[in-house]
């Protein structure tokens, strides 16, 4: 058996046995608190902190659900009025959330690698859980959108997985990658404009399209990613409406897909811009399957973490 986890920082390297575990604890949890209509006690008496250095409702109020339906005490750093906005160094404002005697931070933070960094600068036993960094790593996405597929496909290796949009700039697109490879995925095709795409050989396992009515043709799962307003200015297309044409997903485009090809969104959604609305809205869609199973994931990964 894999080794348990202390923190959780990215996917990637990460053993197919351990993202299995938390996969299939995930599961449990849902059965235990009876699809989170019910409270467990596994964490009482644990502090969780959410210390968040970019806005972002749907994960930190996810963690914190995650956090109480297992009984541990959730405290909400608000970065705004901390004194890290008066320029305090972010490893004194470790030190001093670690002095609180705190067993778990969840961090979300605009640079890459923050979290890897308060793992090494950590001098006590508290537990690091990335909410994402930069553009690097959303693991809790990656594992939630793993076993969303999982629930309907449970051998990876059989389907072809299409991730569409900003994949150069998307944390999710890199952690759900690691996770769908290393459950054995071996057709994992990213799609969008050129200069929205990783370079030749970023990532492994991979294929690269810019075409998306082909790399659709056959897919068991389709992710859309958000896309920021501002990177529509990197991309030769002229205006959301082009990008749509190319790059959107309505039901014409997802008839080329597998007979009930999971349709699939981290959030928030730009309808009409990356998805239409009766597709994401319509019977295919998972996302706000998606939004449950991030419950039960991060539930799974803090009692994982902390040792319960």
């Amino acid at each position: 058996m894999s080794q348990r986890l202390r923190h959780l920082t990215t996917l990637e390297n990460l053993p197919r046995e351990t993202i299995e575990r938390l996969l299939d604890r995930a599961n449990s949890m849902r059965e235990a608190t009876a699809h989170g209509t019910r409270k467990l006690d596994l964490l009482g008496g644990r502090t969780v902190l959410n210390l968040f250095f970019e806005p972002s409702t749907r994960t930190r109020t996810s963690f914190e659900l995650a956090a109480r339906r297992l009984g541990a005490d959730v405290i909400n750093f608000d970065i705004g009025f901390s004194s890290t906005a008066k320029g305090e160094e972010l490893f004194d404002t470790l030190h001093t959330l670690e002095a609180m005697h705190l067993d778990t931070i969840i961090v979300r933070h605009k640079e890459s690698g923050t979290p890897d960094s308060l793992v090494k600068h950590a001098m006590s036993g508290v537990s690091v859980v990335n909410a994402g960094d930069g553009n690097r790593a959303h693991p809790t996405q990656g594992l939630l959108d793993a076993l969303t597929i999982r629930n309907h496909h449970p051998d990876f290796r059989k389907l072809r997985i299409v991730i569409c949009g900003d994949v150069r700039h998307s944390r999710v697109a890199r952690s759900d990658v690691h996770a769908f490879t290393a459950l054995g995925a071996k057709d994992v095709r990213l799609v969008g404009p050129s200069s929205l795409l990783p370079a030749e050989g970023e990532l492994e396992g991979v294929s690269l399209y810019e075409d998306f009515d082909q790399a659709i043709e056959g897919a068991h799962a389709v992710i859309m990613l958000r896309l920021q307003k501002e990177r529509m200015a990197t991309t030769d297309l002229p205006d959301e409406a082009a990008y749509f044409e190319r790059f959107g997903l309505d039901t014409q485009r997802l008839a080329r897909a597998a007979k009930g090809c999971l349709v699939m969104h981290p959030g928030p959604i730009n309808r009409g811009i990356e998805i239409a609305t009766d597709v994401a809205d319509g019977a295919q869609s998972r996302i706000l399957e998606q939004v449950g199973n991030g419950v039960f994931v991060r539930m799974a990964v803090l009692a994982e973490v902390m040792g319960r």
